[in-house]
């Protein structure tokens, strides 16, 4: 059998762009794909803490550096500067390697700095 399980999570990122007739994508500070060990071109899945959509789309390379969050092409329907997301990505895993895996998480304020990473959630108290 095979899981997918979470592979990376970018949580609380602010958007910083929503761009209708830029090609379709998620454009990522490559600092930021570094840190969350996402590749370009990966699968995201995109939740909106700020209005509760939920979307997928693709990673592409912003500026190192930048900060840049940018929805593009129709997802920017979903998103708007200044919205919060959870950015996240999935992998596949024989039953073997499930205990192995360990996902990135990635933490940050509100501009888009990290503050910590982790490769655990804490177990949500009662």
């Amino acid at each position: 059998m095979e899981l997918t399980l979470l592979k990376s999570k970018l949580h609380r990122v602010t958007v910083t762009h929503a761009e209708l007739d830029y090609e379709g994508s998620c454009a990522i500070d490559d600092d930021l794909l570094l840190a969350g060990n996402i590749r370009e071109y990966e699968q995201l899945h995109i939740y909106n803490i700020t209005n509760g959509e939920r979307f997928s789309t693709y990673a592409i390379r912003a500026e190192a550096g930048s900060g840049v969050i940018s929805i593009n092409g129709a997802a920017a329907h979903k998103a708007s500067a200044g919205d919060l997301l959870i950015i996240c990505t999935y992998a596949t895993f024989s039953e073997a390697e499930v205990d192995a895996h360990q996902p990135q998480l990635v933490y940050f304020d509100g501009k888009n700095r990290i503050t910590h990473t982790s490769k655990q959630i804490a177990v949500q108290a009662a």
